[in-house]
């Protein structure tokens, strides 16, 4: 099979439109939204991560996304992300922000999952930049619209779908293993250092069965009798980022790797993007990567040595106890996601707030037996996230090869 094709001009097959904006008086229930936060390196939307708005009186029939469409970055500060793409891949009501265009097909002749394989392309992102005339800062419905794609036959654009597809499929089936195990830590943690039903000397759950619980100041709540309260700082080494100088940065694998922000996070690893020759504040692989700025909260794991910007923060725990301090971090994310639907939102947290979190903080005993379990946990997890940076680097490798016909499919 050939994959010989002419190309046909992206306005010739698509709508396109502009997102909406929405003021913190539109925070609620009713409906998803996608922001650009929402794209780092993910084919689709993560749905169960997306926060809800309330849309009465702002967004019409035609604002609505429907299964098919594709919606791109259409601006923002970081210009490495304009242009980054989500295909919608399933009915739900849900909406996209005005930093956003859609492209809706309106044409048979290119299957809409293959333009958004297409959109991944480096020839896609070159395609955008030369439209623009320069290097994109902005994306409008005319540069988009100038975008040549293959018109490869029905045929040539299924088999190239199969291919790609069977290698995400696979990716997403160990995301949502890995997403369970996760969630299993989390519960687990919820009931031992939140609840406090954790097992007392006789296997029953401490609070529930009258475990002696004592009022703590600090905390203003009351916790178990044998416990204290502790900041983060004591229980963790943090380092806040310092973005080096600007034109130390690289995309030719110059230097160290250096993340900005959470722009390039991933599952739990992020993706290598760019260096930097001049690296200043380092992480240290296995390290606890935070984002302080919006939004506050997310985490990946540094896969190696890595030089963070002023978006990050790195931790890692003093005593040897990652797995708790990861669901520590976990759950502080949770009290930023509730305070941000509550209509406070964070822009960003300073060293002083971060260095002073409070926790209440268990018995070592009791530390050292959640380790144990959340360890075997997180190997699990660390296996099946390093199979699927394997899997996203073949899929990488082949989809340019697939998308100029360098390599066809039988």
């Amino acid at each position: 099979m050939s994959n010989k094709a002419s190309f046909i001009k992206y306005s010739d097959i698509a709508d396109f439109r502009n997102g909406l904006n929405f003021s913190n008086e539109s925070h609620g229930k009713g409906c998803l939204l996608i922001g650009v936060s929402d794209f780092k390196d993910n084919f689709a939307p993560q749905w169960k991560e997306l926060e809800e708005i309330n849309p009465e009186g702002i967004a019409k029939d035609d604002d609505y996304l429907q299964k098919g469409d594709i919606i791109f970055v259409r601006s923002n500060g970081n210009k490495a992300l304009v242009g980054r793409s989500l295909y919608i891949d399933r009915e739900v009501p849900s909406l996209y922000s005005g930093f956003c265009i859609r492209a809706r097909p309106i044409s048979e002749k290119i299957d809409p999952l293959f333009i958004a394989y297409f959109s991944k392309t480096d020839f896609f992102k070159t395609s955008i930049s030369s439209a623009a005339g320069t290097n994109i800062n902005n994306l409008n419905q005319g540069i988009l619209g100038e975008v040549r794609i293959p018109n490869y036959s029905k045929n040539v654009q299924s088999a190239i779908i199969r291919v790609l597809s069977a290698i995400d499929k696979k990716i997403e089936l160990n995301n949502r293993i890995n997403a369970e195990l996760e969630a299993m830590a989390k519960i687990l943690y919820d009931y031992w250092f939140v609840q406090f039903d954790f097992p007392d000397a006789n296997g029953k759950p401490y609070k529930t069965s009258g475990g002696k619980m004592v009022y703590n100041p600090t905390l203003k709540r009351e916790i178990p009798e044998e416990w204290s309260d502790k900041t983060l700082s004591q229980i963790a080494n943090i380092t806040m980022g310092q973005s080096p100088e600007g034109s130390s940065y690289n995309e030719e694998g110059v230097g160290t790797i250096f993340y900005q922000g959470s722009t390039d996070f991933g599952w739990l690893f992020p993706s290598t993007r760019q260096y930097t020759t001049v690296p200043s504040r380092m992480a240290k692989k296995g390290d606890i990567l935070l984002s302080v700025r919006a939004p506050v909260g997310d985490m990946n794991i540094a896969n190696t040595d890595c030089c963070i910007g002023r978006g990050l923060a790195a931790l890692n725990s003093k005593t040897g106890s990652d797995g708790f301090l990861f669901y520590v971090m976990k759950y502080f994310k949770k009290i930023f996601d509730r305070r941000n639907s509550e209509g406070t939102t964070f822009g960003s947290i300073t060293k002083n707030d971060l260095h002073s979190l409070t926790l209440a903080y268990p018995t070592a005993d009791l530390l050292k037996k959640y380790d144990y379990v959340v360890t075997n946990y997180n190997k699990m997890i660390f296996e099946r996230s390093l199979e699927n940076r394997e899997l996203i680097n073949l899929r990488d490798w082949l989809l340019p090869m697939l998308m100029n016909g360098q390599v066809t499919v039988r």
